[in-house]
């Protein structure tokens, strides 16, 4: 029984040809563009896996496709994702129990983002319109409608160190209780092909998708709050791209907004991925950001530290580190908002050369230089808590 029934064969051959894409991407200019793209590759080949074979559309579990070892479409360091697949015309329950994050918020996608268009969203909420029982639980029954995908669910924390995370379960009335399939060469083959058609459609949707947006507005600016373009539509955000020297900074300042549960900022790389978020600091929610006290949070985002301490370069408390990154996109996110935003909400940008920064936010707050111990804490401090959510 040693002979090999080749199922693999699909996804070798999709390996291959992902490694092409991503070795030639039109946006690579060093080599380190180049080595973080082969890591990039290695979620997508994970993320590739996992979506082919721990779906299962007769017994739903909701899985994590993206977190810090699987990064993709600009995923929200704050945000615990996860999915699960529907079947037209059945019924499902969702119960959980409600954690302490800022934002728990539901999604029914019909189809899925592709490299010429983004999913259709047939129908998002978040927890506000849950009954949630005085111990946290909650349930609701949904019958997946035409066109109905996908459900996606996002657990978003706004403090870190405090929010802790609930739990979550889905499942089909008509089949809890039976027992899975048994394996079948046929299965596991197209599972093999539906991997190998993940992994390919998924290097090409996150290549195209920040053209459709980001890369449509011009460089070194961002939009008006607005409703997020082909995500949650629940959400407001605000998006841009970055093109800055080693000797620029952009200073992004925005009023800090009480009429949300979650306000937040984040950079990325061109993979249109998340940076590295957990040793270095690249996004700032509201509560991890200092307002100053007219009410502003002011931001700045380079390569090198921009604040002063004895006169010398040093971290900030409201610091993006670009991390060697000449260019990427930037997004600015509110959640659970109690009314719409307009134009006074959202954000203004400068770009000034890094030596100056310290000056222009003298007597700001989040301007002010950081001794290296303080700063060490502060990443310390983020370490600790991206372990304390993390699922793999």
């Amino acid at each position: 029984m040693s002979e090999s029934l080749g199922l693999t064969k699909p996804l070798q051959d999709a390996i291959a040809e992902a490694e092409e894409l991503i070795a030639n991407a039109p946006f690579i200019t060093t080599e380190a563009d180049r080595l973080e793209g082969y890591d990039y590759l290695s979620g997508r080949i994970r993320m590739a896996l996992q979506t082919a074979f721990d779906y299962d559309l007769e017994q739903p579990l909701f899985i994590n496709p993206t977190h810090q070892f699987s990064r993709q479409g600009l995923d929200n360091p704050d945000a615990v994702y996860f999915h699960a697949y529907l079947r037209e015309g059945v019924e499902y329950v969702v119960r959980g129990r409600r954690g302490t994050s800022a934002d728990l918020s539901f999604q029914v996608m019909g189809g899925t983002y592709n490299a010429s268009s983004a999913a259709t969203s047939l129908m998002a909420f978040d927890d506000r319109e849950l009954e949630i029982a005085d111990d946290g639980t909650f349930s609701f029954t949904y019958v997946a409608e035409p066109g109905a995908k996908t459900l996606i669910v996002r657990e978003v924390f706004n403090d870190w160190d405090t929010e802790a995370r609930g739990t979550l379960t889905i499942e089909r009335t008509d089949t809890l209780g039976q027992a899975r399939r048994p394996l079948s060469a046929e299965t596991l083959q197209k599972k093999y092909e539906v991997a190998a058609r993940s992994l390919i459609g998924s290097i090409q949707t996150w290549f195209a998708f920040p053209h459709f947006f980001q890369f449509k507005e011009p460089v070194n600016t961002l939009t008006t709050p607005a409703s997020t373009p082909g995500g949650l539509s629940s959400q407001f955000s605000s998006i841009g791209h970055y093109e800055l020297a080693d000797d620029e900074a952009m200073i992004v300042t925005v009023p800090r907004c009480d009429d949300c549960a979650y306000q937040a900022v984040q950079i990325g790389s061109n993979w249109y991925a998340s940076t590295d978020y957990e040793t270095h600091q690249t996004s700032l929610t509201k509560a991890q950001a200092v307002a100053d006290d007219d009410g502003l949070l002011r931001f700045v985002i380079s390569e090198r530290p921009p604040g002063l301490v004895d006169g010398a370069p040093a971290p900030t408390a409201n610091w993006l580190e670009t991390t060697g990154h000449r260019t990427g996109p930037i997004m600015l996110r509110w959640q659970q908002l109690s009314r719409d935003l307009t134009a006074a909400d959202g954000p203004t940008v400068e770009i000034v050369p890094v030596a100056e920064v310290a000056t222009r936010l003298a007597g700001s707050a989040g301007g002010a230089g950081l001794s290296a111990a303080a700063y060490a804490e502060r990443i310390a401090a983020r370490q600790r808590a991206v372990a304390r959510r993390m699922i793999s």
